[in-house]
Order: C-alpha cells, then structure tokens, then sequence
C-alpha cells in the first residue's frame, strides 16, 4: 500500500502545475462580503451535492485568557448549547439532528468555531439558530455549575489521565515563558474550580461579536444567496468595541530546557522542541515554507530519514516522527518525538535524532528527498479540496489567523519552490540548543480501570 502511496505522490509532483491551476480555480469559486457589522462572509460554491457546510469562527482562543481564568474560552464553548431567550436547553442540537444534520464546536489557542453540515435547504434553520446564539445566549448560574463540573471530568479523562497529552501539556508550560501557549486550552484544573458564570458572561460580551467573526459557506449554494440570508439573520446583530488584544514577544531562551514527567503509562517518550517562526507574510516569508518541507523529509511515511534509520535500520525506535505548523497567530515550535524500541532508552533516541539532525546541517537533502516532501505537501491540499467540510476549515483557519485564504494558491507555489539550501539554512538556524525544550515520558505502573467521562455536552477539540 504505501509503494502505491509514493506513486501517487510522485505523479501529484509531475502533474503540480495542473494541481496548481486547480486549486486557483477552487478559489475562483469563493466568494466575500462585509456586512455593516462587521461580520466578515465567505461562500465556497461547490455543487456536487445538496449539503451545506456552516461554520462561525471567532478570533478568540486561550492565548487571549487572562491570568486566573484559563480554560474559560472552551467553558464558553460547551455554554453555548445551554439555551437562549428563545431556544430553550439542548433544543440547538435537537432541531439541527431533526433536520437531518449534525453539528459541534472546538477551541483551540488561537479560535473558536461552531459547524453545521445538513441539507441545503435548511441552512436559513442552521442560520437562524446560530445567529440566536451569537446574541441571545442565556447563561444560568444553574447550567454552568453542571457543565463546569463536564468540563474538569473531561480535563481528567483527556490530560491528567493520559500520559501523552499530559507530558505536552507540561512541555508547552516549559517552552514558552511568556506567551500564553503556555497555558492548556481545557485550562488549568485550579481555574476551572473557580471559574464563575460572570467571567463567561464576560468573555461571550468580550469577544462573541460579529465584528470579531467570520462565517463561512460552504456547498450548494450561490453566493448571493448566502449573502441575503446572512444579512437577514446575522445583520442587525449590533458591533461592539473588542478588548485591546495583548502582544507578547517571547524572551531569548538561554541553553536547553528539560522535563521529566512521571504518569502512569506503557511505555516511556521523548518530544524535543525547538522554537520556530510562524507564517506572517505568505510572500515575503520562505522561512516556514522551508521548516514544513523539513519536516516532511524528517516524516511522512516509511521512506523518511527517522523513520528509515532510527526506526527500520537502527531498531532504536518503535515510533518516530516531527511536526510543525506554520499557521498560528503566535510563534511556533518544530517537534521532533521518539518512542524507544523494547530494551532501548530515551537517551539512545534523543542521541539518535540529535546524530541526524546534525547529519542534515552538516550534508544537507538531496533532490529526491525533496522532490518527495513537496508532493507529500501537495497531496495533503489536494485531499482537503475533496472534503466540503475541510474547504471551509481551510478558509475559516486561515482568516482567524490573519492569513487571508485569497493566499492559498500563493502558499502551495512558495512550498513547491523551496530549495535544498533553504532546506538546510533553517535547519541550522533553528534546530539548535538555545531553542530546545525537551521533555521526557517516565512510565509510572499502570493500576485500576478505566475511567468513564460523565455525561454531559460533548464537542469536538
């Protein structure tokens, strides 16, 4: 399977100038209008089947909680399915399933976005409620005190119960000093107990405006249509002044850090992160461009440098891999993570990952390899263009990081004219000590069963 994988990579890079020409058509069928509000639409028109796609993004995530309130962004999120003045609780998902729909919501750092996906025909139903709610939500010292008590069973369940997620939840704290990506998401266990109805009634007035939006379209449907209804449903919601948004500049790291995390687990990790720039000018930038084609090269699939020697020749890995994401409103971290094969150790890992990196500086990539990662890169756009879901995703994503999706077409071109130099440049630049957090997994023995969440309202993160 995977041999007919690289092939058809192989081929997607041939064919990249057609690839090219079709995702500036895709963005030829996206179409954009302000309402007098504020509220940014865009309409994807994609007619091959009746359904529709709705999503609202609000340019408001963790990184911009204060101190003493973490985790109230994603509270916020489970609240908005407690009712308002005119749909009572647990009625917005009831008539979204009753329509034949589906519908959630997640919060990450930098956003939150609530979806629908049903017919095309009930999108003015979809529009109705979701614009209720952006104006109308009613918040009960009643419900919150039983979905604040969801949301920390889910902080157990999801972090302080596993291992992994709680040993990147520790690295995230280690690595950045200042900037807010040091806090969870889900929050801070002692902030969720003391969380109040207030600072969510607070942070909804705060940031749930529709000047602070954006709403996407996308499926069966002509623009002009899309743009009637959203000024009928969502144009008289009034604009309000946001808060002053903070900027942080992250201080100089002096040397390595390091974290060993003890939690009960199988088997023990490493993650070595290194800070990297995000995307701010998709056309002067080359800098993340050539980060994203680093990691390709580093992972993707079995013919990969780790993967190949750390994993298949050298035995020393039963798992390892690197990541980076080159859009975020903050800076970002290139990861680097291993998982030791049996009667191998951490430090054999890091030793091993730290001898190919220094490889890569020191001889760089060659063609094929690079040839290799950019059809990888290509071919994961090409697969978001077949989901209706992912379009908009990818357009919503890209506006709430202030990465205009116009921009699109222009990042694929930049990825495919990343050169080898380039390649190796930013992997000297970045890839050393004084940028490097380190953090290690130390297996605790595993007891009792395993926990089952409460119930209560659930979303995707």
């Amino acid at each position: 399977m995977r041999i007919h994988i690289l092939k058809y990579l192989l081929t997607i890079a041939v064919l990249w100038p057609a690839v090219l020409l079709f995702a500036v058509k895709a963005q030829a069928e996206v179409f954009e209008k302000t309402l007098g509000n504020g509220l940014k639409v865009i309409v994807k028109e994609d007619h091959r089947a009746p359904v529709i796609v709705q999503q609202i993004w609000y340019r408001a995530g963790s990184m911009d909680e204060n101190i003493g309130v973490t985790g109230i962004a994603h509270v916020l999120e489970h609240m908005m399915f407690k009712g308002t003045k005119n749909v009572p609780v647990g009625q917005f998902s009831k008539r979204i399933s009753a329509a034949g729909g589906r519908e959630n919501a997640f919060t990450s750092n930098d956003y939150t976005a609530y979806f629908q996906q049903l017919h095309k025909s009930k999108l003015p139903l979809a529009m109705q409620l979701e614009s209720d709610r952006m104006r109308n939500l009613h918040l009960t010292e009643t419900e919150f005190s039983k979905e604040i008590k969801v949301v920390m069973e889910e902080r157990r369940m999801r972090t302080d119960d596993e291992p992994h997620a709680l040993m990147n939840e520790k690295l995230m704290a280690v690595a950045f000093q200042e900037h807010p990506y040091r806090t969870p998401v889900i929050g801070w266990m002692n902030d969720l107990q003391t969380l109040s109805v207030n600072d969510a009634k607070t942070w909804y007035k705060n940031w749930y405006v529709p000047n602070n939006a954006t709403l996407v379209v996308a499926g069966d449907v002509k623009a002009s249509e899309v743009f009637a209804l959203a000024q009928r449903f969502y144009g008289g919601i009034p604009a309000r002044s946001l808060p002053a948004r903070k900027h942080f500049n992250e201080p100089p790291q002096l040397g390595v850090k390091r974290i060993v995390v003890k939690a009960p687990a199988q088997l023990p990790q490493l993650v070595m992160a290194y800070h990297a720039p995000s995307l701010r000018d998709p056309e002067k930038d080359w800098q993340p461009y050539a980060l994203q084609i680093l990691a390709g090269i580093l992972d993707g699939n079995a013919s990969a440098r780790l993967n190949k020697t750390l994993v298949r020749e050298k035995q020393l890995a039963s798992d390892v891999g690197a990541e980076y994401d080159a859009t975020s409103r903050g800076p970002s971290l290139f990861m680097l993570e291993g998982t030791p094969s049996e009667g191998k150790s951490v430090a054999e890992i890091e030793e091993g990952l730290r001898e190919q990196i220094a490889i890569l500086k020191r001889d760089g990539v060659n063609e094929d390899e690079l040839k290799r990662a950019k059809a990888q890169v290509t071919a994961s756009e090409v697969y978001k263009l077949d989901s209706l879901f992912y379009q908009a995703m990818q357009i919503g994503q890209m506006e709430s990081m202030g990465l205009s999706y116009k921009t699109i077409p222009l990042i694929l071109k930049k990825l495919q004219a990343v050169t080898a130099q380039q390649v190796q440049d930013v992997a000297r630049e970045f890839l050393q000590d004084d940028q490097l957090t380190i953090a290690v997994l130390e297996p605790q023995p595993l007891s009792g069963k395993p926990k089952q969440m409460n119930k209560g309202t659930s979303h995707a993160h």
